[in-house]
């Protein structure tokens, strides 16, 4: 459509990095208005999206406890929000948040085995031990934040999955936690845009062992998923983020 004469340019402002352009008109004196910033949800709101009991084919899905291990710190403020998330927390404070423990259901084992431990050689304790503790258990989070702050909280994970590529020093607990390396994977979810990575520790006797983390945003609302899974660990076996708990929040939240 042809405008007027009297239709005119009057401001162009250019909102950071990740910002765009806004062109305001002049008609008649009236400006044109600027669409009102996203609101967070609350957490009533993000209780109802989170996944919930029976919504996990082979998983067990309960609040998280009370007990759960205290969060995971570092003295490196670019690498932070790698630790956040590591600890079942969005990568930066959140306006709300809900979340929950996705426990993999027991692994079949065979039926004839020993009735102590102690009848097992080194190799069949092993391998006992990593048949009893290879499921994953997956920490499920959902925040939400108002504006562009879910934007801006991925793109921190997605920062410090670069700038701590090399590893840095974490403390949890007391007790001092090396990661050695960083490194990005292959996410399961898609949203509006997603970052997974896996994050190595390496513990006082020489051995190491990786967790798994994604990040998923879908509007004003990330999805952050942390995965361990100790039988793995001790039997040096590959596993990621669990794809079924990925999938079912994913689901839920469309």
């Amino acid at each position: 459509m042809k405008r007027s004469s009297g239709v005119r340019l009057c401001a162009t402002a250019v909102l950071g990095a990740l910002s765009f352009a806004l062109v305001t008109g002049c008609s008649d004196g009236n400006a044109r208005q600027t669409p009102p910033a996203a609101k967070a949800l609350r957490v009533t709101q993000l209780k109802k999206l989170i996944i919930a009991e029976g919504e996990v084919p082979g998983y067990k899905v309960e609040p998280v406890p009370a007990s759960r291990a205290k969060p995971i710190t570092t003295s490196s403020a670019r690498c932070r929000p790698l630790t956040r998330v590591m600890s079942g927390l969005p990568p930066v404070d959140a306006a709300a948040k809900a979340d929950r423990l996705a426990t993999e259901n027991q692994k079949k084992t065979p039926s004839a085995r020993p009735t102590s431990l102690d009848d097992l050689d080194e190799g069949k304790f092993e391998e006992t031990m990593y048949t009893s503790l290879n499921r994953d258990v997956t920490t499920v989070t959902l925040a939400s934040y108002g504006g562009s702050g879910a934007e801006k909280a991925l793109a921190s994970v997605s920062t410090a999955v670069g700038a701590c590529a090399s590893g840095f020093p974490g403390r949890q607990a007391g007790t001092t936690v090396q990661f050695t390396n960083v490194a990005e994977e292959k996410a399961t979810g898609t949203g509006d845009g997603a970052v997974a990575f896996t994050a190595t520790m390496h513990s006082d006797d020489g051995s190491t062992a990786p967790v798994h983390a994604e990040v998923v945003r879908g509007g004003n609302t990330l999805s952050v998923y942390f995965t361990s899974n100790l039988g793995a660990m001790m039997g040096k076996k590959a596993y990621t983020v669990s794809p079924e708990v990925v999938r079912a929040q994913q689901a839920k939240l469309k």
